[in-house]
């Protein structure tokens, strides 16, 4: 086993106590976020006063393995604490009636499913999580299989596929080589886990601006808020054709789900009692594996570092790319990073600086400004006066048109002159741009016309005030860095 680092103790006012290791901080990933919530939770539950014993005996139900045996002429260490998060399939340890309900068919695979590095701050009071792309291009050196003790020469890879051809080991040395960061600690974590600590949690709230439907996972989401259980937020991580963006797409959901984890877990009661709590960790811990360093000091170090944590403390971000279509004559089709970039962002971990520029503080409140799916300027419109208000109807097209909504700029008296309620008319298949409308119209009734087209038909009606604005929402860049009270629900 090699020496793993050890940070200084957090400044105490008067008393001073011996260096210990700093503690594991909240994983992100993914779908892979379990690993970080069951550390989270198994910290809180020492700073609940359930004692050192009990820790350890916790710690000592987690399954160890050997990710660093016989490495040599590693990076060095820099400040700070860097674990590796695996995310691993599992999908044999499912029952059937699971396997069917969240399509987990096919079968099971020895890979991973999702790599991230996670940057605990040498203060203990920033986290940083960088997704790595598991069709990442990668070059592993040759080495000897420790298992079988076969030799390897030198070859190219995808990231994934280290840990099916040589396991935690392998996966470690070339996410060293790629990155020259010293690992710390290793984590692994599979669908079971994963599921099991969404459950205990009582569930998960994310929020999104559009519909989710993926085929292959099952996952179908309205767009809004929804609280997902275990399988159901295992869907939302792990699918990948929702949208365009494919791997980097479903890496930043899973990014949103951790932060939204975070934020759950800090404020559960599940983590207020200590002795549910610690019964729910003997039950997700079971199908954790880790290296054999990190013990029960890490946990308790863990509890002190989250007395000060809060969403705004974590960042999360995906190592840069330079080409998603990078082509492999054994491999075929790869991402490769920009390197120029990747190296600024890990020595940016190396130096322990966070990666988030600071955000100046609001001068004022502002006008406010609401999310939706379907940005204003895309939706047609034309304005019915519904009351006997004359010049009501100019109103509202005014207001619509300065919001940025295409307006016929014509509006007309309705048929009928005594509507309290503005209605909302709309074709079913512009449903999307009619809740856009609708949120600019706060109160507003929606009202389906199958056949009207595409323009949307406003029915001014007493209740009337002002135009509420609205924006759509950003997407978010492949390499952007957020924090994490940027991305969970409002």
């Amino acid at each position: 086993m090699p020496t793993q680092t050890r940070l200084p103790a957090r400044p105490q006012p008067v008393r001073r106590t011996p260096a210990r290791r700093p503690p594991v901080r909240r994983r992100r990933k993914s779908g892979w976020a379990a690993r970080l919530i069951t550390t989270l939770s198994v910290g809180v539950l020492a700073a609940a006063g359930i004692g050192h014993v009990v820790v350890t005996g916790l710690g000592a139900g987690i399954s160890r393995i050997d990710p660093f045996k016989d490495m040599k002429n590693r990076p060095a260490a820099g400040h700070g604490m860097n674990i590796l998060l695996v995310g691993t399939d599992g999908r044999d340890r499912i029952t059937e009636k699971e396997r069917r309900k969240f399509r987990l068919g096919g079968n099971p695979c020895h890979c991973t499913d999702t790599l991230m590095i996670v940057h605990l701050s040498a203060d203990w009071e920033r986290a940083t999580v960088v997704s790595l792309p598991r069709d990442s291009y990668a070059q592993v050196a040759a080495y000897s299989d420790p298992a079988t003790g076969v030799q390897h020469p030198a070859h190219p890879i995808r990231l994934n596929a280290a840990y099916a051809e040589g396991g935690p080991n392998l996966t470690v040395r070339t996410v060293e080589a790629m990155t020259d960061l010293k690992i710390d600690h290793y984590m692994e974590v599979d669908f079971i886990s994963f599921m099991k600590t969404v459950d205990v949690l009582g569930g998960v709230r994310i929020c999104t601006s559009q519909p989710l439907k993926d085929r292959y996972t099952g996952l179908n989401l309205t767009a809004g808020p929804h609280v997902l259980g275990g399988g159901q937020a295992l869907q939302y991580v792990r699918s990948r054709h929702v949208d365009g963006a494919s791997d980097l797409g479903r890496m930043q959901r899973q990014q949103k789900f951790l932060a939204a984890m975070i934020d759950r877990a800090t404020s559960s009661g599940v983590l207020l009692n200590p002795m549910k709590l610690r019964d729910a960790t003997r039950a997700v811990l079971g199908s954790v594996r880790a290296d054999g360093d990190f013990g029960a000091d890490d946990l308790v170090g863990l509890a002190r570092a989250m007395r000060n944590f809060s969403p705004r403390s974590s960042e999360f971000t995906t190592v840069p790319i330079g080409d998603m279509t990078f082509q492999v004559k054994e491999l075929g089709s790869t991402v490769k990073w920009d390197e120029a970039k990747a190296r600024a962002l890990f020595r940016s971990l190396r130096d322990d600086k966070p990666l988030s520029r600071p955000r100046p503080k609001a001068k004022g409140p502002g006008p406010s400004m609401v999310t939706v799916d379907v940005p204003p300027q895309q939706i047609q419109v034309r304005v019915e006066n519904g009351t006997p208000t004359d010049g009501l109807g100019k109103r509202v097209d005014d207001a619509l048109a300065a919001a940025g909504f295409r307006t016929t700029h014509q509006p007309a008296n309705a048929k009928d002159r005594t509507v309290r309620r503005t209605v909302v008319v709309y074709d079913p298949r512009w449903d999307r741009s009619a809740k856009s409308l609708s949120a600019a119209l706060p109160g507003s009734e929606l009202r389906a016309a199958p056949g009207q087209g595409p323009t949307l038909k406003v029915i001014a009606g007493t209740d009337f005030k002002t135009v509420q604005r609205v924006k759509a929402a950003e997407p978010q860049k492949p390499d952007e860095v957020v924090t994490g009270d940027q991305v969970v629900c409002p």
